[in-house]
């Protein structure tokens, strides 16, 4: 990732909103998006078309690091920026008006489950959408570089 390059916020609507206020107050508005639930920006270059793809993910912390839920409310599938992550784990992260570059890796088995009960805490409707799907949803953790 360079400074020249552009990126393009993925999601629409009120998502896309909420990461332009973001970006535009460096974070002073849009960090805290409900009392007591914080966003984080991640950015993560698409695995097909290799551009730059920015979404906003409620986040929690391990030790040092970051974590987020790849949870798409439950659906069957992985959100793109999880494919896109998986396949290219160096990602650049916005925590309100600190931008650092990371390396995003799924939480391990040992790992999950304190790391889920951590993201829980933060979104409890994260046990919700895991019961909508078959799938294991993800827990990365930002390990910052």
């Amino acid at each position: 990732m360079t400074a020249s390059e552009q990126v393009t916020d993925s999601p629409e609507g009120w998502v896309a909103e909420h990461i332009q206020r973001y970006v535009e107050t460096d974070g002073a508005e849009g960090h805290e998006w409900r009392p007591g639930v914080f966003t984080l920006l991640l950015t993560t270059r698409g695995r097909h078309s290799g551009k730059l793809r920015r979404t906003a993910l409620i986040y929690g912390r391990f030790g040092e690091d970051y974590l987020v839920v790849g949870s798409q409310g439950g659906a069957p599938k992985h959100p793109a920026w999880v494919l896109n992550l998986l396949a290219e784990p160096q990602v650049e992260v916005q925590v309100a008006g600190e931008t650092f570059r990371a390396r995003a890796r799924t939480a391990t088995s040992e790992e999950r489950p304190r790391v889920w009960s951590t993201m829980t805490k933060i979104w409890p409707a994260y046990d919700d959408y895991q019961t909508k799907t078959d799938r294991e949803i993800p827990v990365l953790v930002l390990e910052r570089v």
